[in-house]
C-alpha cells in the first residue's frame, strides 16, 4: 500500500502565488519588514517596497508590451534583489516565468527562449553580449531585452527595469489574476533530459503554494520573523540561484511568504560568505554539499566567526555522513538534508530539525498532502521498507513536460504519481533514504547535466568515432562531475594531450557544469547491449575499480 505522510493534511488553498503572498489576511509581520538585502551593497526592499515595485513591473509589462495572459517572460541572471520584483511582478500581470542559468551558452539559452516561446528577456548588463545574441535567434528584439542589477546601459539601447516603471497609482492598467491555480502555468522550469534536449517542467501556481506552505508546516516552526537577540528574526542567505528550482521556491518564495530577511549573493564565495555571516548575524543557510566540503575543510573558514548559524540545510545532492559530521566538528552547526525535484516545485521531504543527527544519511519524512509508493523494475509496488523506485503524489507534481507529450506520459502515471527515478527506501520510524539513481542523470553540485547532450557534441568532433559519458563521484569536490569514455578515429593517439585537446574543446561549446571535470578515458569500445542502449553500469563499475587502483579492461 502506498505511504501516507506522517504530518496531518494542510488546506490548499485554491488561490494564485500573487493571492498567497500579497492578499493574505494573516500576514504576521508589518509592511515595513525587510525582506530582500543586497550581501554587498546593503540596498534592501521591504515587504511593501517588493509588492509595489512588483506592480508597477506588471503595469509596465502591459503598457510599453500589451502583455497578455500567458505571455513567458524569461530572465538570464544572477541573484539579485530586484529579480523576485520581475517574477511576481510578471506573475501580477497574468504572465509566466521561465528562468536560465546565466552560465548558459548562446545555442543553449536560444534554445530555452524558442522552446518556452519568451517574449521578453530579462538579464544584466554583464550577460548582455549572450543574452542579445541568444534573443536574436529566438526573435525576441532589442526592446525587448530589459536590464536589472546596479550596472546600466549609458546607450540607452537596453533600459533598465526601473525605468519602465509607471506610476502605482496609473489606473489603466489592473491585474490579471490567475483563472484556474490549479491548472494556470507559473513557471517553467527547465530541466536536463537523457535525451540531451531540456524538456520544460510546467509548474502551477497551485504547484508552488502547496509546496511554500508544505515547507511552512515542515520548517516554520523553528524558525521567526521577529525573534532572535536584536529581535530582528531569521536572516537567511541566499547565494543558491533564484533560476534553479531550490533556490526558487525555497528560498525566495518561502522567505517572502514567512518573513525572513534574504541577503542575497550574487554568487557563491567562500570568504565572502563567511564574512556574511559574521557581520550580519546570518542564522540560516541553504547549501549543496560542494559548500560544506569547504566549510569543514578550508583554512579561511578558521578567519571567522560563524556562531550566529542556527542551522544549514542541504539538498541538490545527496550527503554523506562523514561530511555532516566534519562541518559540525568544525563550526558546531547541525546540519540537515531535504529531497526534491523540479518535477515536485521542488520539496518533497526534509529532515525533522531536532533529530537531524539521529537520521543522518535520510532526507526525512514526506512532506504533508503527499502519498509515496516503491516500485519494482517490473513496476510492481513493493512493500515500504524495502528498496525501489520512489513515485510521488501530491497537489505539488507538475503539470507535464512542454510541447512534449510523450515524455509527460512517461514520467506520470494515468492515477497522478511522479515516477522520480531516483532509487531509495523507508525506515520503520518514517524517514526516508535515496540511495541511487536510475535516470541516467549527472548531477553536478545540484546541477543537472544530460550523458546524451555532452555525447552528440563529442560524436561531432573529427577525431572521435563513440562516446559514453557517465557521471563519477569525486569526493575532492563532493559532487558528481562527467566523465567522457572515447573511442578514438582509427589511427589517433589516445595520448594526454589529446584529452587536454578534447576536454578544451568541449568546454567551449558548454556552459560550465557541463564540462568534463572527470576527464577522459580511451577504450577500444563503448560497451552496449544488444539493441544498442549504451550499458552506463559497466563504466561506472568500471570507474570505481580504476578508483580502487584494480585494472580492468573492457
Amino acid at each position: 500500500m502506498p505511504t501516507k505522510s506522517s504530518y496531518p493534511d494542510i488546506h490548499i488553498p485554491d488561490v494564485s502565488i500573487w493571492d498567497l503572498l500579497f492578499e493574505r489576511t494573516d500576514r504576521p509581520f508589518p509592511n515595513n519588514k525587510v525582506i530582500l538585502r543586497d550581501a554587498e551593497t546593503k540596498r534592501a526592499y521591504t515587504y511593501a517596497q517588493v509588492k509595489s515595485s512588483s506592480i508597477n513591473f506588471g503595469k509596465t509589462l502591459k503598457s510599453v508590451w500589451q502583455w497578455q495572459r500567458g505571455d513567458v517572460l524569461a530572465t538570464f541572471t544572477p541573484n539579485s534583489i530586484d529579480v523576485p520584483s520581475i517574477i511576481w511582478g510578471t506573475h501580477w500581470a497574468g504572465g509566466v516565468i521561465s528562468s536560465a542559468n546565466p552560465a548558459y551558452t548562446t545555442e543553449e539559452l536560444a534554445f530555452q527562449l524558442k522552446d518556452s516561446q519568451a517574449k521578453v528577456l530579462v538579464t544584466e548588463f554583464a550577460f548582455l553580449k549572450v543574452a542579445r545574441a541568444a534573443a536574436k535567434i529566438s526573435g525576441i528584439p532589442d526592446n525587448r531585452i530589459v536590464l536589472v542589477g546596479d550596472v546600466k546601459d549609458e546607450t540607452k539601447t537596453f533600459l533598465h527595469f526601473k525605468e519602465l516603471w509607471l506610476t502605482q497609482g496609473d489606473s489603466r492598467h489592473q491585474r490579471t489574476p490567475a483563472k484556474n491555480p490549479k491548472t494556470d502555468v507559473a513557471f517553467l522550469a527547465y530541466s536536463s533530459g537523457t535525451t540531451g534536449l531540456p524538456k520544460g517542467v510546467m509548474l502551477s501556481h497551485t504547484n508552488i503554494v502547496s509546496n511554500v506552505l508544505m515547507i511552512q508546516v515542515a520548517e516554520g516552526s523553528k524558525m521567526s520573523w521577529d525573534g532572535g537577540p536584536d529581535k530582528g528574526g531569521d536572516r537567511m542567505l541566499a547565494f543558491l540561484p533564484f533560476y534553479h528550482i531550490y533556490g526558487l521556491v525555497c528560498l525566495m518564495h518561502f522567505a517572502m511568504y514567512s518573513g525572513f530577511e534574504l541577503i542575497v549573493m550574487p554568487k557563491f564565495d567562500l570568504e565572502k560568505f563567511c564574512s556574511y555571516v559574521q557581520t550580519m548575524k546570518i542564522t540560516l543557510a541553504p547549501v549543496v554539499p560542494p559548500v560544506l566540503l569547504l566549510l569543514g575543510k578550508h583554512p579561511i573558514v578558521e578567519k571567522y566567526d560563524l556562531s550566529s548559524l542556527r542551522m544549514l540545510s542541504s539538498g541538490a545532492a545527496p550527503l554523506t555522513k562523514e561530511l555532516v559530521d566534519t562541518v559540525y566538528q568544525r563550526i558546531k552547526v547541525p546540519v540537515k538534508q531535504g529531497y526534491g525535484l523540479s518535477e515536485t516545485s521542488p520539496a518533497t521531504h526534509v529532515q525533522v530539525w531536532d533529530k537531524w543527527h539521529s537520521t543522518i544519511g535520510s532526507v526525512g519524512p514526506l512532506f504533508p498532502n503527499m502519498m509515496a509508493k516503491y516500485m519494482s523494475a517490473e513496476e510492481k509496488e513493493v512493500p515500504a521498507g524495502q528498496t525501489g523506485e520512489l513515485w510521488l503524489k501530491g497537489p505539488n507534481i507538475f503539470l507535464g513536460y512542454l510541447n512534449n507529450a510523450a515524455g509527460t506520459k512517461n514520467a506520470i502515471t494515468e492515477d497522478g504519481y511522479f515516477k522520480t527515478g531516483d532509487v531509495g527506501h523507508q525506515d520503520k520510524n518514517g524517514d526516508f533514504y535515496i540511495t541511487d539513481r536510475i535516470k541516467e542523470l549527472i548531477k553536478y553540485k545540484g546541477f543537472q547535466v544530460a550523458p546524451a547532450e555532452l555525447e552528440g557534441l563529442l560524436l561531432s568532433h573529427q577525431d572521435i568515432d563513440d562516446v559514453a559519458v557517465i557521471g563519477i563521484y569525486d569526493k575532492s569536490r563532493a559532487t558528481e562531475v562527467p566523465r567522457a569514455y572515447i573511442v578514438l578515429r582509427r589511427g589517433v593517439k589516445g595520448t594526454s594531450e589529446m584529452e587536454t585537446a578534447i576536454v578544451q574543446w568541449l568546454s567551449e561549446r558548454v556552459s560550465s557544469h557541463k564540462r568534463l571535470r572527470g576527464g577522459v578515458r580511451f577504450v577500444n569500445e563503448v560497451p552496449k547491449s544488444a539493441a544498442g542502449k549504451i550499458l552506463r553500469r559497466v563504466l561506472q563499475d568500471k570507474a570505481k575499480k580504476e578508483a580502487e587502483g584494480v585494472q580492468s579492461k573492457l
